[in-house]
């Protein structure tokens, strides 16, 4: 698929005012390969929309992957992660092999990083500024 983005390609929601969420934005933009994932701020427009029609995850705190079109999948937390690292491919697919640890572990380490990722890097100075075809993939 060439740099032609489908309304069922997935999105990633991330916190938009944390710089660690920003940096892991920025990361995945670096090593992504297919280039087809979308990404939107959760204060922005477009999850303020999701939020409305999925009450269930309006009481998340956390990076939401969603995917599919006829009827999206929303993962969170740990399932969120593993499903980033999936899609960027070897090596960061080996990520997967987590897994094997039972969600609610998973779920509580991530709980523990987002609870204190303000304090782990904090929002740049600079702002990158992106080419036009990776900002047409950032959605209001």
């Amino acid at each position: 698929m060439a740099d032609e983005l489908r309304s069922s390609s997935p999105v990633l929601y991330y916190d938009g005012s944390c710089g660690f969420c920003d940096a892991t934005v920025q990361f995945v933009l670096r090593h992504e390969r297919l280039r087809t994932l979308r990404f939107a701020t959760l204060q922005g427009a477009h999850a303020a929309d999701l939020l409305r029609h999925n009450k269930e995850l309006a009481k998340v705190d956390s990076v939401i992957w969603l995917e599919g079109d006829q009827q999206p999948v929303a993962l969170v937390r740990s399932d969120a992660v593993l499903r980033i690292a999936r899609y960027l491919g070897f090596p960061w697919s080996l990520l997967l092999v987590g897994k094997l640890i039972p969600r609610a572990r998973r779920d509580r380490l991530y709980d523990v990083v987002a609870r204190h990722r303000k304090r782990m890097m904090r929002t740049p100075a600079a702002c990158d500024i992106p080419t036009p075809s990776v900002r047409a993939r950032f959605l209001d």
